[in-house]
């Protein structure tokens, strides 16, 4: 009984307990925000995953676009996909370094060209969370802390046609191994700007190897016109009678003279010698006879040899001749000769001392004249006549340092004079001009340059031949190799060379570049065919050069108001000093040459024209991308 009384008594207790419980409203919030911690907490971090993903998402398609582009430029082709892959993954991998929290396998990374010429990248990284993966299915496996991200992009690889000028320095101070490293820069920016495949659109190199002005090789005539016909020559007359062997001369103070065999002289008469050795006096002089004691002895009037030395007939044969005129001037027929002032001989016979000398001329009539020298020797047939003025094969005129030179003309050009001179106005309307370096065979030493200009081309293994072979020697016209490198990828000048013509100015499918390359100042312009006498230091001897300045200024203004005219007609120019240092007028030059101050290049070693070259190269192809 005892314990059902104790029962009885607990429940109005245990009732009015949970009575109070129920109505007790202290400790709810705290309750409340225990129960939902854990969602709020997966709520916040979930938002931070989101944002982590988002912020990694765009960096991968920022990424990834570049490295597509990277790939896009480079020359491999759809059957090259290793090394393409091998492109895009080094320029992707550079450009996610600085991105957190991501990773990736290589093989979820891939790039491929299509038949459109497309380069395709797509990639797949992943993102490190915190609880994105439990709240935001069907992301991952339960407690995988990575969520995947993908992205792709493409980009027209030939949205363009690239026309490349590359205007080489070959003179004779890239020596010590500079021509080396500049064939080695050269081929590789080659490989990188001429495409193996020329569908839907072309990539062409032309080649410029410059120095003392430009080899144009088979284009040369029509460039600056043909030269100025020669005439042949039908007869030279100076003398008269029998040619005399000289056999002595004495040296007193009026020379007697003695033949082999009668002579034939008489007093008064007037006479020349040559072929004379240690009494060289005699030559080339025109001398009266005085007395005349027997048949094969006779005196010179006026001619002291009592101080000369002995005549020497052992080492040469002396000859004497009765002169036609008395001047002993040659009278030369050469029917429609078309001389005016001088002449050049070649190819004489009998008068083999007057080919390839320069003479001035007088008593011109249509077929007939004066040649305005001493005769020596007899004409014995052949030969021609050139003219000496500009535009004839040999060029006739007083240097800088007095002499009479004649300088035969080449392959080579020099400027262009007069309006045209910094227009690309076709040369069938504004002619080039002629060049007649200092060639070996006048004892100069600044000749034509061997390597022949190379208009637009695709042939990258006729390109790189070309420049392997470059030689170096003579001095620097740049802005000739500048002009020409303008004029290689003009439309107007497409008459030279049709086959290998560039595209229209303008067109928004044709981007066109000059590459100007020196390693040293700009040092030889022109006048009227001759390098002009105030051409600077190092560009030959005053004797090679006229007498006259240049009408266009100097090589390096010459050179500037050049690339500021192919600038205005929209072509990118690139320039590059190589070893020129970063100041002085060879650097000045390259920089206001250039399109802009980042156009320019100033590489000090080899490695760094090397690599000068491939950013060139990967710049035109960058935009042939995206302009």
């Amino acid at each position: 009984m005892a314990s059902q009384r104790l029962n009885i008594g607990a429940w109005p207790k245990l009732n009015r307990f949970l009575a109070r419980l129920g109505a007790d409203q202290r400790g709810n919030v705290a309750m409340m925000f225990g129960l939902s911690l854990p969602v709020l907490l997966m709520l916040v971090f979930g938002g931070i995953d989101i944002n982590r993903v988002s912020t990694a998402k765009a960096n991968l398609q920022d990424a990834l676009d570049a490295a597509t582009l990277a790939a896009a430029r480079s020359p491999y082709t759809s059957d090259q996909t290793k090394e393409l892959n091998a492109v895009g993954l080094t320029a992707l991998k550079a450009n996610l370094r600085a991105t957190d929290g991501v990773s990736f396998n290589d093989s979820d990374i891939s790039f491929t060209v299509d038949a459109n010429q497309v380069v395709k990248g797509a990639a797949k990284i992943q993102v490190k969370t915190l609880v994105a993966n439990i709240i935001l299915p069907p992301y991952g496996k339960l407690l995988d802390d990575t969520l995947p991200v993908a992205s792709s992009s493409d980009v027209q690889r030939s949205s363009k046609n690239i026309e490349v000028a590359l205007v080489l320095d070959v003179t004779g101070s890239m020596n010590n191994g500079k021509i080396e490293s500049l064939k080695s820069a050269a081929n590789q920016l080659v490989d990188i700007v001429v495409q193996d495949v020329q569908t839907p659109y072309y990539t062409k190199m032309s080649l410029v190897p410059y120095s003392m002005g430009v080899n144009l090789g088979g284009y040369a005539n029509n460039a600056r016109g043909v030269p100025t016909a020669t005439a042949n020559v039908t007869n030279i007359v100076w003398s008269t009678g029998s040619i005399k062997t000289v056999t002595a001369a004495t040296r007193s103070a009026t020379a007697e003279i003695t033949t082999s065999a009668a002579h034939g002289f008489a007093a008064g008469d007037k006479v020349a010698f040559w072929g004379a050795s240690g009494m060289t006096q005699l030559n080339g002089v025109v001398y009266e006879v005085g007395s005349v004691p027997n048949s094969t002895t006779f005196s010179l009037k006026g001619l002291n040899t009592s101080r000369s030395t002995a005549l020497n007939t052992n080492q040469s044969t002396p000859y004497v001749a009765k002169c036609l005129r008395s001047d002993c001037r040659p009278k030369v027929t050469a029917a429609n000769h078309r001389l005016t002032k001088t002449v050049v001989f070649e190819n004489l016979r009998g008068m083999t001392s007057y080919n390839q000398r320069p003479f001035e001329i007088s008593e011109v009539t249509a077929n007939d004249f004066i040649v305005n020298a001493v005769g020596a020797e007899v004409w014995s047939g052949g030969g021609t006549t050139a003219c000496g003025e500009n535009g004839c094969a040999w060029r006739v005129f007083t240097s800088a340092s007095g002499s009479l030179r004649a300088l035969k003309n080449s392959d080579c050009v020099s400027e262009r004079a007069g309006n045209q001179a910094y227009t690309d106005a076709s040369p069938s309307s504004a002619r080039l001009g002629f060049n007649y370096p200092a060639d070996n065979l006048n004892n100069g030493l600044n000749p034509c340059l061997n390597a022949p200009l190379r208009p637009l081309s695709s042939d990258k293994p006729g390109l790189k031949s070309a420049i392997n072979a470059l030689t170096i020697g003579g001095s620097t016209a740049g802005h000739i190799g500048a002009a020409w490198g303008w004029y290689t990828v003009s439309p107007n000048f497409n008459s030279l060379w049709p086959s290998n013509g560039a595209g229209p100015y303008r067109d928004m499918n044709v981007l066109k570049s000059v590459i100007l390359m020196t390693d040293g100042e700009f040092n030889t312009p022109y006048s009227n065919g001759v390098i002009s006498s105030d051409a600077g230091t190092g560009s030959g001897s005053t004797a090679d050069h006229i007498n006259q300045n240049a009408p266009n200024g100097s090589s390096t203004s010459q050179a500037l108001k050049l690339c500021t005219a192919m600038k205005a007609q929209g072509i990118t120019v690139y320039t590059v000093g190589f070893q020129v240092g970063t100041t002085g007028a060879a650097a000045d030059l390259m920089k206001n040459c250039a399109t802009s101050p980042d156009y320019a290049y100033l590489p000090t070693s080899s490695t760094d024209l090397s690599e000068a070259f491939k950013a060139i190269g990967r710049d035109i192809t960058r935009l042939r991308i995206t302009r």
